[in-house]
């Protein structure tokens, strides 16, 4: 059984529709990548995904257990964790302290300090400024920061909105490596994003999106190499 199954999913901004019937899945442990123009409709599928947007037709399913219409809370704590685009962290807060509140849910709780030294040796800036302001790290620090705060939850599924915004070629390495690493260790994770390359090199399996609807599904590598793929998004 998938992990996540979203089934003709219709989702609109008042009397807008944005997605279209859209139907995606992930099985446990893949890295599954949503790419596609801007306005294609990929940070509404992960919002309503999180419930964060409600669905107007069609079903979410989280580990067989029906999600949609549940509210984000009682989502995230099925182990659903999103990370949106922005980062979003506690300004004024350590980076120590941003960490600490990631874990709020019982799983992160127990875990709290072995995931934290996880993150200290995937991460070691952030063990350097542990007890920096989140807000004086740099972007790519911040990036890594928000990223580690979502695995202090112990998610079972990780949603990311553009992971790669505005970061640096070497940031972004580093950021590959980690994502590499938890994948490796059995999480599943849903990523949507313009850094195309990056992401569908990195995914099992991966959806092109245009205005709404999914147009073409396969292996990352394959849609690497898709003549629509290359005209549209690979310049």
């Amino acid at each position: 059984m998938a992990l996540l199954v979203v089934s003709d999913l219709e989702v609109a901004y008042g009397e807008v529709r944005v997605l279209h019937g859209v139907s995606i899945e992930a099985q446990a442990g893949d890295f599954v990548a949503l790419v596609g123009p801007n306005g294609a409709g990929k940070s509404t599928l992960l919002q309503a995904v999180a419930g964060l947007l409600p669905a107007r037709a069609g079903r979410i399913t989280l580990d067989g257990e029906r999600i949609d219409g549940r509210p984000a809370y009682e989502i995230a704590a099925r182990g659903l964790t999103m990370i949106p685009e922005g980062r979003r962290l506690f300004a004024t807060m350590t980076v120590r302290e941003n960490l600490e509140l990631g874990a709020f849910l019982e799983r992160g709780r127990v875990a709290r300090e072995e995931t934290l030294r996880l993150i200290y040796r995937l991460f070691p800036s952030l063990a350097e400024k542990q007890s920096a302001e989140a807000g004086r790290l740099s972007g790519g620090e911040q990036q890594m920061l928000a990223l580690a705060r979502g695995l202090m939850t112990r998610p079972r599924l990780l949603c990311l909105d553009d992971p790669f915004l505005g970061l640096a070629r070497s940031v972004i390495d580093r950021f590959c490596e980690a994502i590499r690493f938890i994948k490796a260790e059995g999480m599943t994770v849903v990523a949507a994003g313009q850094h195309v390359r990056r992401l569908l090199r990195l995914a099992t399996r991966a959806y092109l999106l245009d205005e709404g609807r999914v147009v073409l599904t396969g292996a990352g590598e394959a849609l690497l190499g898709d003549d629509r793929v290359r005209r549209t998004l690979l310049p």
